[in-house]
């Protein structure tokens, strides 16, 4: 349990770096939380129009789920991974720095997702491009792709892994409240539209 806890903060300290929000920063783009939606992602910051600088946010958005996941498992075993995927996304959600509001957390979710089993984060990201091309909605790929995760993983037999897929969903669906109700009002913003 001690193990558990321990990969759980390491998680959630890395997950709670605000990467979108120093890097729009430094790049003179100012405070990301005044632009589009005010969320701090990748998705958010490509509407300041800066390509160079979302790319960089979902890179490292994305790395800070994937390598506590990596490093603890291969430390403390997978156990420890999967603690450490979800303090991660938690702390992307729910940082200190910033009062515990964060991001949505689709790209550290897919890190998280990827850490643990490359092959169904390499799936679920197969999804999102697909569900982007046809529907040009960043979070209804994301909320396809996060609802496949579990499905994917529990067809593969791998039920620890469909639990871990189904908690990091569940969080990241909880924090697409506002987008599902635009959703199914036809309002939701489509990718690289400017606020």
């Amino acid at each position: 349990m001690t193990t558990f806890l321990l990969a759980l903060l390491i998680g959630y300290a890395s997950g709670s770096v605000p990467y979108g929000l120093l890097l729009t920063r430094a790049a003179g783009l100012g405070d990301i939380r005044k632009i589009g939606s005010g969320n701090i992602g990748a998705t958010n910051v490509l509407r300041t129009g800066n390509k160079k600088v979302a790319g960089a946010t979902l890179l490292l958005d994305a790395l800070k789920g994937a390598v506590p996941v990596v490093l603890l498992t291969f430390a403390w075993g997978r156990e420890s991974g999967f603690a450490a995927g979800l303090g991660s996304l938690l702390g992307h959600i729910f940082p200190l720095w910033l009062g515990f509001r964060g991001g949505k957390g689709v790209a550290t979710g897919a890190g998280a997702i990827l850490g643990a089993a490359w092959w169904l984060g390499l799936a679920c990201a197969a999804v999102w491009l697909v569900m982007a091309r046809v529907s040009r909605i960043s979070s209804l790929s994301a909320l396809v792709a996060c609802s496949a995760a579990p499905l994917i993983a529990l067809a593969t037999g791998d039920h620890q892994l469909a639990l871990y897929a189904l908690a990091l969903t569940v969080l990241i669906m909880a924090r697409h409240r506002d987008n599902i109700r635009r959703l199914l009002a036809g309002e939701e913003p489509r990718i690289g539209s400017k606020s």
